[in-house]
């Protein structure tokens, strides 16, 4: 049976804007179901994890405990831009605040030095660092 409404919303993974035809849709894809279900399975096995943990753990203060148990869980990987020695133009971008584009036109103008590794344009940290020097 099919339905003539359409309804605007966003993926719950993703936050892609898509038009679903029935009120419980909640994903754009299947694709984006099965990422989502398969996430939510990793999260709860590392909750158990911490509560195996916390349980086993018998000469520790209490506060601590609490601590632990209030960590928050990001599943993924997470490197710090900071940290890194060399970006790529979207990494650049997110650290300084600006757009993909600016700093594509600043790369253009010659104003941050940077290198080609195959296709992608590798900026050294130090160069952005150097933009904010007097």
């Amino acid at each position: 049976m099919s339905s003539n409404i359409k309804i605007p919303k966003f993926c719950q993974y993703c936050g892609q804007a898509f038009v679903a035809q029935t009120t419980t849709t909640r994903y754009c894809s299947k694709t984006c179901n099965s990422r989502h279900y398969k996430q939510l399975k990793r999260d709860e096995k590392v909750r158990a994890t911490l509560k195996e943990q916390i349980n086993s753990v018998t000469n520790t203060n209490v506060q601590d405990l609490q601590s632990l148990q209030n960590l928050p869980i990001k599943s993924g990987n997470f490197i710090n831009l900071r940290d890194k020695e060399f970006l790529s133009v979207q990494e650049a971008a997110i650290l300084v605040g600006a757009s993909r584009w600016t700093i594509q036109r600043m790369i253009q103008r010659d104003e941050i030095k940077t290198g080609k590794l195959g296709r992608r344009t590798i900026i050294p940290r130090t160069a952005i660092d150097n933009l904010f020097k007097s």
